[in-house]
């Protein structure tokens, strides 16, 4: 995984909106899933059985909507050194995120790209929304991804 960005939010009066605040690649391997679906209790099969996913038409095991929503977000929690400090997530989910079958290989099944950008501020709450861009294989998987951070 590699991520640019601070461990720590800029004050809220050095920031602009278009400001990048990072980027991000999140490799996931179906291992991660399975991790997932045990943390959850989400066991849905299109989660892990290749056949049962094709055979409800998707390209194949795809990553749980909740896990690339968690994943996206890290970018910001990140950034702002505090995860209370996010005081709103709300996203679309457009497409699904297949993850191929690498067990053995060292590779990811499927790489998350998202880049997180200042989208609004709001001076007298002293938030800054981030708009999040996440894509798999250059399709975006997330849309009107957007979380509120309260800054100090």
């Amino acid at each position: 995984m590699t991520a640019t960005g601070s461990a720590t939010a800029p004050a809220f009066d050095e920031l602009e909106t278009g400001l990048e605040i990072g980027r991000r690649e999140i490799a996931v391997t179906r291992a991660d899933l399975v991790k997932y679906a045990g943390a959850s209790g989400d066991f849905n099969p299109i989660h892990w059985n290749n056949d049962f996913a094709v055979a409800v038409e998707l390209p194949g095991v795809i990553a749980h909507g909740m896990f690339t929503m968690g994943a996206a977000v890290q970018l910001v929690v990140d950034w702002a050194g505090d995860p209370g400090a996010v005081v709103d997530y709300q996203t679309r989910f457009t497409k699904p995120v297949p993850v191929s079958d690498t067990t053995g290989r060292d590779e990811p099944g499927a790489v998350l790209d998202v880049v997180g950008t200042i989208g609004a501020l709001d001076p007298e709450a002293r938030t800054a929304r981030v708009d999040l861009t996440v894509t798999c294989g250059g399709q975006r998987v997330l849309t009107k991804a957007q979380a509120v951070v309260r800054l100090g």
